[in-house]
C-alpha cells in the first residue's frame, strides 16, 4: 500500500520539485519577491509564453534556460506516468485498496480464513449466515476474481497467508479466530506457528489431510483440527444409522438454523450473585428461555444434561441452547 502511494505520488512530488527550485533560484539569483519568483517559475515550466516579471541577468538567464529543459522533461514525464495509472487501471484499484485498508482498519473480534477453495467457500458461507464478521487472504487472483463476478462481495486480501505481514494487515492481533484451510499441510503448520506467535489468544482451527500432521498442527498451536475426508466418511455413515440426529445437527450448525444458536457461557462471567450455585438457579435467573444441553468441567470433560443440582464451579462452562434472541438477551442479563 505504501509502495502504491509512493508510485501514484511520485510524478506530482517530482513537479513540486521542481517548482521549489524555481522558486528558491529567482529568489536567490535574482532577488525576487516570492509571488513574482512563483510566477515566473509557473509560466517557464508551463511554457505559457508571458513577458519577463522582471529583467533576467545572465545568471538569471542561465537558470531560467536550465529550468525550462529540465522541466520540460519532468512536465513530460508526470503527464505520461498519471496517463500510464488511469488507463491501466492503477488509480482505480489504488482508491480500492484505500477502501479495503480503512474497512480492515474497522474490523474487531473477527475471523482470518486463509484459503478460499471448496472448504473456504463453505465455511465463509456459513460465517456470513451467522453475522460473524471475517477477511479472506486467498493468493489465486484468479479466484478472487471469479467470486467478485458471481456477485459475492466478501472483505479479501490477495496473498500467501503464510506471510507474517499479510496477517498483520488482516488484523490478526484483534481477531477472535484464524481458520486455514489450505490444501498443504506443510503451510497450514507455518501459519498456524505465525498466527500463534502474532496473537498468543486467537483461536485457531486448522484443516489437515494426514492424520499425521494433526499433532504437528497441535504442536504448533492449533486449538482443533479437522480432516475434511474423515469427517465427511464419518458423516455419511450417520446418516445411515442416525439420520434424524444428523439431519438436525445440520440444520443446527447451517445456514436454515440461522435463528437457533449454541453458546457456551463461562463461570467467569456469570454474575457473583451466580458463582458457586446450582445450574437450576443459573438457568432460572432471569430466565428467557435458553436450554442447559451440556456443561464444559474443569478437566475439559463434557457433561450431557446434567442435573439440576450440578454446583457451577471455577473452570466450568455451561453449554445453551436457544434462538439467536433468546441468547442476545441471556447475553445482556450477563452483563
Amino acid at each position: 500500500m505504501k509502495n502504491q502511494s509512493y508510485t501514484l505520488l511520485k510524478p506530482f512530488l517530482v513537479l513540486q520539485a521542481i517548482v521549489f527550485i524555481g522558486i528558491v533560484g529567482y529568489m536567490v539569483i535574482e532577488k525576487a519577491s516570492f509571488l513574482n519568483a512563483l510566477f515566473m517559475t509557473t509560466i517557464s515550466i508551463t511554457t505559457v509564453g508571458y513577458g519577463q516579471v522582471f529583467p533576467l541577468s545572465d545568471a538569471g538567464k542561465w537558470f531560467t534556460i536550465v529550468l525550462l529543459i529540465s522541466s520540460w522533461g519532468t512536465f513530460a514525464f508526470a503527464i505520461t506516468r498519471i496517463t500510464q495509472f488511469v488507463v491501466s487501471g492503477e488509480l482505480n484499484k489504488y482508491f480500492k485498496t484505500r477502501r479495503l485498508m480503512k474497512d480492515i482498519a474497522h474490523l474487531e473480534d473477527h475471523v482470518i480464513l486463509c484459503g478460499y477453495g471448496r472448504n473456504g467457500h463453505q465455511a465463509a458461507r456459513i460465517l456470513r449466515s451467522h453475522e460473524l464478521p471475517f477477511i479472506v487472504i486467498e493468493k489465486n487472483e484468479q479466484l478472487m476474481k471469479k467470486m467478485q463476478e458471481e456477485g459475492e462481495k466478501i472483505l479479501h486480501l490477495e496473498g500467501d497467508g503464510t506471510d507474517d505481514d499479510l496477517l498483520r494487515l488482516a488484523g490478526i492481533e484483534r481477531a477472535r479466530a484464524l481458520i486455514t484451510t489450505l490444501p498443504v499441510d506443510a503451510h497450514n503448520v507455518f501459519i498456524v506457528l505465525s498466527a500463534r506467535a502474532l496473537n498468543p489468544n486467537i483461536q485457531i482451527i486448522s484443516r489437515a489431510s494426514d492424520a499425521g500432521t494433526v499433532a504437528k498442527l497441535k504442536k504448533a498451536g492449533a486449538n482443533n483440527v479437522i480432516m475434511p475426508d474423515r469427517i465427511g466418511g464419518t458423516h455419511m455413515a450417520t446418516l445411515v444409522s442416525r439420520p434424524d440426529v444428523v439431519e438436525f445437527i445440520d440444520f443446527l450448525s447451517g445456514e436454515q438454523g440461522h435463528s437457533i444458536h449454541m453458546e457456551s457461557v463461562a463461570y467467569d462471567d456469570l454474575p457473583e450473585d451466580l458463582k458457586g450455585k446450582t445450574l437450576h438457579d443459573v438457568m432460572n435467573w432471569h430466565r428467557t428461555g435458553v436450554n442447559c444441553i451440556g456443561i464444559k468441567d474443569p478437566d475439559s470433560n463434557f457433561i450431557i444434561n446434567p442435573p439440576d443440582d450440578t454446583a457451577i464451579i471455577k473452570g466450568m462452562k455451561v453449554i445453551l441452547l436457544g434462538t439467536r434472541q433468546q441468547i442476545k438477551e441471556l447475553k445482556s442479563n450477563l452483563t
